[in-house]
């Protein structure tokens, strides 16, 4: 296998693998694998208020099984209970993806002069694809790359497709591929996509999402990627 398709396999990969960010940066109690929190978090109104609880700012039984819940489905770790930076942070950031509505080019920062273009807002972590001024498909929510392995900003071109790909470093499926940038591509996961810390690179979707783009993209189309993903 050459440098280049190493790279290819290598870096996107393992781009649906889990790390535990939560533990990394410390903020969750101590808590025995399995149990719930007690513990009040320093979020605790804001992912009351998400989760649709009495917002009284003070952990309950409820409240507890209710995070822990949104947390087992997401893969934050630990999934405790705890009201944390990590688990407010998927929840704040679904709350402005609900707000872009149908108007996910709203301020013009993705080209409209290339015709059919997938664009990726790392910000806000959304995916869409427009023909000028048209949207086309989405926006729907992806999964780009974590701190250190952030994926590349600027317009690019889909180079290869491959539907079937698999790693051959670590044999790790990547349906649906397209790639646009080294070992950069779309291709669908099989974790949420708000699942912290993110990809090694690649632009990950659901299978529907993934397949969706498969049918409207092709070799030679643009894709122009822009933002910062939030703690990177």
């Amino acid at each position: 296998m050459g440098d280049h398709r190493r790279r290819v396999v290598g870096a996107a990969a393992v781009a649906g693998l889990v790390a535990p960010f939560a533990l990394a940066v410390g903020t969750a109690p101590a808590q025995a694998a399995g149990s719930c929190t007690t513990q009040t978090g320093p979020h605790q109104k804001q992912v009351e208020k998400f989760l649709g609880r009495p917002v009284d700012g003070k952990q309950s039984a409820t409240d507890c099984k209710a995070i822990k819940a949104f947390q087992t489905k997401h893969g934050i770790t630990p999934n405790i209970g705890y009201a944390g930076p990590v688990t407010w942070g998927v929840m704040d950031l679904m709350n402005k993806q609900k707000a872009v509505g149908n108007t996910p080019n709203k301020a013009g920062k993705c080209p409209v002069n290339k015709g059919r273009i997938a664009c990726v807002n790392l910000t806000l972590q959304l995916s869409w694809i427009q023909d000028g001024k048209n949207l086309v498909y989405g926006p729907v929510p992806v999964r780009t790359g974590r701190n250190g392995y952030e994926t590349r900003t600027g317009l690019k071109k889909i180079y290869w497709r491959h539907i079937d790909h698999v790693s051959t470093i670590y044999n790790v499926p990547m349906p649906y591929s397209q790639f646009f940038d080294g070992g950069e591509a779309f291709h669908s996961v099989g974790v949420s996509m708000w699942n912290p810390p993110g990809s090694h690179g690649c632009v990950n979707m659901t299978k529907t999402t993934a397949k969706k783009y498969w049918s409207l993209l092709k070799t030679g189309d643009d894709v122009f990627v822009y933002g910062r993903k939030p703690g990177t």
